[in-house]
């Protein structure tokens, strides 16, 4: 498995490396995108055999009888998260931000509060506002390096209009991997407000070793009545182009409104996903994510060394995704000025931590999945671009 050699993805219609120019004025003739979360790895040959497979044989109709990725979904959660999943329970959608999107709407009504624990991923606010709901930020605490939960401060926000919350395990930023004491929390904070709890998975399979993700759905078994677990093969195997996720769902209300939204839509899977994600979730797919995770835990190691050095940056010990999270704070500089050294000076492209919520306006987000001799010349960058706070 080969994560070392470079890929040009220039002019592939990458978002990631076609965008960082226009977006950020990043150049594209030395920029380094360390944004937007894919991988600049290829996905493992399976999945590159299911896909030539299916151009060999050159018809492209619709897909059907999924008995073959529902019990790849089965045995991946079985083997890898020791979570049995019904193949019943099983939706399929076109990526999880589309998941989300539909449990809103399955499970909530326009002017509903939804909890976020922000800083979080930002296309949840961004639906959410688009649906007609209003966004309740609980902030996570940074405590000796790490993101907390506090309860007792999010008890004392809730307005009673609330209905749902959506978790991010692992989350993103952050790279914390949250333990079954505090998802137990979660879960009784859940129940405490009345809230339907939307835990969103998709980067579980991603997790640094010595690290555990812990399921929601096995960690508190009690809350399968407002539960709604989200997954995908989507980051775990670098095919996010394939907009393909599952929501899960034990309880059969739930899933009876959810059926109902899905039915609305006229939401089916395509078929090349299908087909990606039954080759994914093997004991092929499975050797891959593991020397892709070690590889991904050396590149963490060296980029934290390198940032770590700068006076007044830190960064987050990463404990799941690729998505490294620098806190500037003790630099003393504004926001604007330290992404502006960033990206005008180190010409790196990366997500600026105000968009993530409330507590993210000091960090800043940047993507390791790339080889590691990209890793060592954004380091080498980035202490340039703050040599004077040697």
């Amino acid at each position: 498995m080969d994560f070392d050699t470079p890929i040009n993805r220039f002019g592939t219609h990458s978002v990631k490396w076609d965008m960082m120019e226009p977006m950020f004025g990043v150049p594209a003739g030395d920029g380094i995108a360390m944004w937007v979360a894919d991988m600049d790895f290829r996905p493992p040959a399976c999945v590159q055999r299911a896909l030539e497979a299916m151009l060999a044989h050159g018809v492209y109709g619709y897909f059907g009888d999924d008995a073959a990725y529902l019990d790849a979904v089965h045995w991946w959660m079985k083997s890898r998260h020791g979570w049995d999943v019904a193949r019943e329970h099983i939706f399929t959608t076109h990526g999880l931000v589309n998941g989300v999107s539909l449990c809103i709407d399955a499970f909530t009504r326009p002017g509903d509060g939804i909890v976020l624990t922000t800083p979080v991923y930002h296309a949840f606010d961004r639906v959410i506002k688009a649906a007609g709901r209003r966004v309740l930020e609980c902030s996570l605490n940074v405590v000796d390096g790490r993101q907390d939960m506090d309860f007792a401060a999010w008890d004392a926000q809730m307005t009673g209009s609330e209905t749902m919350m959506i978790l991010c395990s692992p989350h993103n930023p952050g790279g914390r991997v949250w333990t079954p004491t505090e998802l137990r929390g979660v879960a009784d904070f859940c129940k405490r407000h009345n809230l339907v709890l939307i835990s969103d998975e998709i980067h579980h399979d991603i997790v640094m070793p010595g690290q555990k993700h812990s399921v929601m759905a096995v960690a508190a078994p009690d809350i399968a009545d407002r539960l709604v677990m989200l997954t995908a093969t989507t980051k775990t195997f670098n095919i996010a182009g394939a907009h393909i996720g599952n929501v899960i769902i034990a309880d059969p209300l739930l899933r009876e409104k959810f059926a109902a939204v899905l039915m609305k839509m006229g939401i089916s899977p395509n078929s090349f996903g299908m087909h990606m994600v039954t080759a994914a979730y093997s004991p092929e797919g499975a050797l891959w994510v593991d020397a892709m995770c070690q590889y991904i835990d050396g590149n963490r190691r060296e980029f934290d060394a390198g940032v770590n050095a700068i006076p007044g940056v830190r960064s987050l010990p990463l404990q799941a995704t690729y998505l490294a999270w620098v806190d500037f704070s003790g630099t003393g500089m504004e926001p604007e000025e330290f992404a502006t050294r960033v990206e005008k000076v180190a010409h790196i492209a990366i997500n600026r931590g105000g968009s993530f919520g409330r507590g993210g306006e000091s960090f800043l987000r940047f993507n390791l999945a790339m080889p590691r001799a990209q890793i060592t010349q954004a380091v080498k960058r980035l202490q340039a671009a703050f040599g004077d706070l040697q």
